[in-house]
């Protein structure tokens, strides 16, 4: 089998460079790739051709606009990147019979209450990236293509930055810190969607019935105050340079720290769903977050 791999060069495309290799001829493509293999979803028929040249079995998504809050600033940019190219590409997936794998986000909801989102929950996302997002998954569905659309929350990898390298540096600079503590969800590493996405691309070929889409985050929940916590006491107990006091880190809401995008309060996805039928247990985000300290701090 062939597979398209778009936005190779992410967090989480970087990963699946990896997982996806022993399904089968891998093409990985970016924005910046030379000569036919350029994938820029800027331009969505570039990406139309670019599916029919390859003639993939399986296309797997990985591109976005992801800056949350400059997305308030670009909505036609955004809405060409998250809605328009992924209906394109799905269009062509339909076409071809191919499998289409595209991940989605916690946005697409308004994050109010407590409970985590189940599948068929009610959206209403509070932003242009997530109306965008939203938009997306809608394309890719009308187009009858197969798929799986895998929702995710609080994306991290070792490579590149991250809110995790961003603590580190600013509680070795500062006295004191200060968090929000509001807003609650799973930080979910980008291994971790990796590997679920050959787990299931792998089941759904063999299954076909099982395509559709799924909630896809790390077990537990937490905040980000008490994951900034985590990240810095775990690296203080293994002898990193830290400078901030463990009580000087402080708890604050989600109003006081403005933004241009709104972020969900809730972020919580519930993921039943997916483990009972694909038969997965989804770590705690600890073990993810502990994976990824190791590695980025050479411990």
């Amino acid at each position: 089998m062939k597979i398209l791999l778009l936005g190779c060069k992410g967090q989480v495309g970087w990963e699946l460079q990896r997982s996806l290799a022993p399904l089968g001829e891998l093409v990985a493509c970016d924005f910046d790739t030379p000569g036919e293999l350029k994938a820029d979803f800027a331009d969505p028929e570039m990406l139309a051709a670019l599916v029919r040249r390859v003639q993939p079995g399986l296309i797997v998504n990985s591109a976005a606009h992801t800056a949350v809050d400059k997305a308030e600033s670009e909505p036609d940019f955004a809405r060409t990147l998250n809605a328009t190219a992924p209906g394109i590409v799905a269009r062509e997936a339909a076409a071809l019979g191919a499998l289409l794998v595209h991940y989605s986000t916690d946005y697409v909801f308004d994050g109010s209450g407590s409970a985590p989102r189940s599948e068929d929950a009610t959206t209403a996302p509070l932003s242009v990236y997530g109306r965008t997002k939203l938009e997306g998954e809608q394309l890719i569905r009308a187009s009858g293509c197969r798929h799986l659309i895998l929702r995710t929350s609080w994306v991290y990898a070792a490579r590149g930055g991250n809110f995790a390298r961003t603590m580190l540096r600013l509680a070795a600079e500062r006295d004191s810190l200060k968090v929000i503590s509001d807003q609650v969800g799973a930080p979910t590493g980008a291994e971790l969607l990796a590997d679920v996405t050959a787990h299931t691309v792998r089941r759904v070929q063999a299954e076909p019935a099982l395509a559709g889409s799924y909630h896809c985050v790390a077990g537990g929940e937490t905040n980000w105050f008490e994951y900034a916590r985590f990240v810095i006491e775990w690296a203080r107990a293994h002898g990193q340079p830290i400078r901030v006091a463990a009580d000087a880190i402080q708890p604050i809401p989600t109003s006081d720290y403005p933004t241009p995008a709104a972020r969900p309060l809730n972020s919580r996805l519930a993921t039943h769903k997916l483990q009972q039928a694909f038969g997965l247990t989804l770590p705690h985000w600890q073990v993810g977050v502990e994976r990824m300290l190791t590695e980025i701090l050479g411990q």
